[in-house]
Order: structure tokens, then sequence, then C-alpha cells
């Protein structure tokens, strides 16, 4: 299995530190309602580093992304930005933030403003990164080499909306923003669950070459222990909003110690093997 992984698994454990939390905890509701959905889960994000967190839906991993992202204010623990403590208290101190990290979602019909052109979502991210005052030429050099970069042509979408593109386009429109962005940490929660499997493998592709080109730390949010174990140098499985096992993605693929980490291996389907059901919850 090892020989077909996308990448070679790297040690990160002496890398400098990009994003790491302590006891970090969201609890939605009061008293008899309430719902732990993160439950004091520690990790530590280095720099150049490809993290999976992978759980099934309601295990609580999008709810962290959320929170990492600051779109959440977590109710208990730490969250630390480059070695020091986070500050999101303000607006302002928000897009400071999110200068140095940034998402690509899963559904991208609603990542875009419907009425915003493609050359403006993409002229927002030069402004964002101090570009405000280039040259026009300047300005769609870099357009065109964003787009050039996921295998799109600007000269063809430029005057376009975002709704007259596919969704696979939509997808590598959002990665050529993240190329002009150029953020510490990228954050992709489910990028791939929309798109054909050969889009998926060109997506995960144009992943993996901007953080070896930008040195940038990637966290993928996935169900699919099989695509974080061929893509990822360090994996965390996540159950009832707990981490109940991480490491690095060898370790903890093909030796699994927690019951669910070995259930979610058990649970992807082998082409040549009779699928084993047995473990399937029915509704």
């Amino acid at each position: 299995m090892s020989e077909d992984r996308i990448v070679a698994s790297k040690d990160y454990t002496n890398a400098p530190l990009c994003l790491s939390g302590r006891g970090v905890t969201k609890v939605f509701g009061m008293g008899d309602k309430k719902t732990v959905a993160v439950d004091h889960v520690d990790f530590d994000f280095h720099v150049g580093e490809f993290v999976s967190i992978v759980g099934e839906s309601g295990s609580g991993k999008t709810t962290l992304s959320k929170m990492l992202l600051g779109l959440l204010n977590h109710t208990e623990g730490e969250i630390l930005f480059m070695g020091q403590p986070r500050d999101i208290s303000s607006g302002r101190k928000k897009k400071e933030y999110w200068q140095g990290i940034q998402a690509i979602f899963q559904d991208p019909f609603s990542s875009f403003n419907t009425f915003q052109k493609i050359d403006n979502v993409l002229l927002d991210c030069i402004h964002m990164r101090g570009g405000k005052h280039l040259p026009k030429e300047k300005k769609i050099e870099m357009m065109t080499e964003a787009c050039s970069f996921v295998n799109l042509k600007f000269a063809e979408l430029t005057n376009k909306y975002p709704f007259e593109l596919s969704g696979g386009q939509m997808q590598r429109l959002m990665i050529a923003r993240i190329f002009l962005l150029k953020p510490k940490i990228l954050l992709a929660d489910e990028p791939t669950s929309m798109v054909d499997a050969c889009s998926r493998a060109t997506i995960l592709d144009m992943l993996l070459q901007l953080r070896d080109e930008t040195g940038m730390t990637i966290i993928f949010i996935t169900h699919d222990i099989g695509l974080a174990y061929y893509i990822s140098d360090t994996v965390y499985i996540m159950e009832h909003g707990k981490f109940v096992e991480f490491g690095k993605a060898d370790e903890v693929i093909l030796n699994p110690k927690a019951a669910y980490t070995k259930r979610l291996i058990s649970d992807v389907p082998k082409i040549h093997e009779e699928w084993d059901l047995s473990t399937v919850e029915l509704l």
C-alpha cells in the first residue's frame, strides 16, 4: 500500500509550529440541550506539513475547522498562531489573521459572490496582498499566471461570473485565489467531494504543488481515510469531538491502534475483495 502513496511521508516534528491548540473545546447550547461538538483537543501543525483530519459526518471536524479559521469562537482552550496566542478580538485583527490563513470549501457554488465577476475575485486577492497600486498590466500578468497554475485561461474567464463555470473549474478558481494570496496556512474542507475522480486527482496535485512551491501548511478535512493516507504527512482521527489517534500517516493507517481507526479502514471498499458491510449502520 505504501508504494502507491502520492507523497513520501516526512517527519515534521522539529519543524516550526504555525498553528497549535491546547484543550480546544466548542459547546453549543446549554443544560440538557448542550452539545459538545469539539471536546478538549490538542494539536500541533508545523510549517510545510500536510495534515489530514479524518472523521465521519458529525465527528466535529468541520466545527474545528471553523474555529481554526476564526469563524467560530472556541468555548474553552487556547489556539496559538505562529507561536503566539491568537488574537481575533476585532475586525481589523481578524483581517490580519486571514492574511495568514485561508480556506477552500466543499461547495464552490456557495464560495463566490454571484454578482462579482471573476476579474474582481482575483483582483481582491492581489489587493489583500498589498498590490492595489500595481500597474494594470502587472495585475493582469499575475491573474494570468494564477489561472495558468490551475490549468485555466484568464483570457477566457475575464468578464465572466463564477456561476458560468463548471464545478471543477470553480474549484480550480478557488485554488487560483490561494496561489495569489499565498497564505501561511490553507484549510481545505472536503474540497474534492463534489468533483469526479479525474478532477479530484488534479486538484490534489495542485494542492501538493502549492505546498511544495510556497511552503504553506495544508490542513485537509476529509471523511476519506484512504485519500488522507495517500496525500498526508500526518493524520488526526476524530470521533465524537475527540482525537482518538494521530501520528505519521504510515503509522496511523498501516498500524492503527484505535478501534474507530480500524473501522474506518475496514469500511474502505476493496475492488478485488468482497465488501464487508457488517459495520454499516442501516437507517
